[in-house]
């Protein structure tokens, strides 16, 4: 997690944002972390302004500015040259950043695929440069989602379930279907943000502003490409159609990785909060997910995802404990036996009665909003 601001501490994400402090008087900047602020134009107010205290982080000055700021006691973190991305950035990623350009050119070509092919490199023979750019980027995905909680009401609940769940299946129809549900009963949905029953859990979230008609129509849009398999371009493109013949969806949210850069991530996700770092990643959403977290049939990831949540329910204080519901009863008591074991281990403790255990979405959405 983030280490908060200082009580004191001003993020400073935008030049609007500067503008406004200089306009109320502000001498100093003492406890003002800029992230990724082009302040060329302002070096008569930048030479003014006391500097101890301040922090810069990929920050474009004025030539000669820049030494001047170090020299009076600002600490400045340089533009890392050659990224594919901007390791200081202030806010999340959209699918329209990360797939600009799809609708023309091949998904090899885009943003998210570009990142994921400098993380290959990187990753080979890891560079100071590359650890440090990786390690910020991660940072300030992590202060620009919690930003974004912040500022809404509506608790968020983690929808986890297996990427290969394809469109047009069962799977894939019930995992939207619960993101609708979600939605409509007050919940920010959040999830992997990757293909499968997480694209399905984003899409019924976002289409929950309209009615459940058009939910139907765009899962039989979509199941014309079931899978990322063999075009990530053509699944690219098919819910990019979704999302401009839909605009205004509800906001919902995914949180992917380019560990698996071998899975795309979902446009059906508004807001998406993609890492470097896999672990950090899965720790992230686990414990943003303070609604509850809905645990849908799934392998090997969504076990793991399973007994991380339920480490952290074990060893929880009364009242912190997180509601877990796992949905298919037959599944997680016969097919993947995960249920018996949360079961056995939360005997006298805290979380025991937060472990449920349904075959229905609709059981699932009443157990989080009772």
């Amino acid at each position: 997690m983030n280490a908060p601001l200082a009580p004191r501490d001003l993020e400073i994400e935008s030049l609007p944002r500067f503008d406004e402090l200089v306009a109320g008087g502000a001498k100093s900047m003492r406890g003002w972390h800029f992230q990724s602020v082009d302040l060329r134009g302002r070096s008569s107010v930048l030479v003014v302004l006391r500097a101890p205290g301040s922090v810069f982080m990929g920050c474009v000055f004025d030539p000669g500015i820049e030494e001047l700021l170090r020299a009076r006691g600002a600490l400045i973190f340089p533009t890392l040259p050659h990224l594919p991305f901007n390791p200081y950035r202030g806010h999340l990623y959209t699918g329209a950043e990360l797939y600009a350009g799809i609708a023309e050119a091949d998904y090899e070509d885009v943003s998210d695929a570009r990142i994921y092919q400098w993380s290959l490199q990187a990753g080979r023979a890891p560079s100071l440069h590359a650890t440090l750019a990786s390690a910020m980027h991660d940072h300030a995905i992590s202060d620009a989602l919690d930003d974004l909680l912040s500022e809404l009401t509506a608790p968020v609940v983690g929808v986890m379930g297996g990427h290969d769940a394809p469109r047009g299946s069962a799977k894939y129809a019930q995992a939207a279907q619960l993101g609708r549900s979600l939605s409509l009963a007050g919940f920010l949905v959040a999830t992997g943000g990757g293909p499968g029953a997480m694209e399905a859990a984003n899409l019924g979230a976002y289409l929950s502003t309209y009615d459940a008609g058009t939910l139907e129509s765009a899962l039989l849009a979509l199941a014309a490409v079931p899978g990322f398999r063999p075009s990530v371009t053509e699944w690219a493109r098919t819910a990019l159609a979704v999302v401009d013949a839909h605009p205004g969806g509800a906001q919902t949210l995914g949180i992917p990785t380019w560990f698996y850069g071998h899975e795309p991530p979902n446009i059906l996700a508004t807001k998406i909060a993609k890492y470097f770092t896999n672990a950090l990643r899965e720790s992230v959403l686990l414990d943003r997910s303070r609604g509850g977290i809905v645990f849908l049939p799934g392998a090997a990831g969504t076990v793991q995802e399973i007994f991380q949540d339920a480490c952290e329910n074990y060893y929880a204080a009364e009242g912190a404990v997180v509601p877990m519901v796992l949905v298919g009863r037959h599944f997680w008591e016969e097919q993947v036996p995960a249920l018996p074991l949360l079961r056995t281990l939360s005997v006298g403790r805290s979380m025991a009665p937060h472990v449920h255990v349904v075959d229905t979405v609709a059981e699932a959405v009443a157990v989080l909003a009772a």
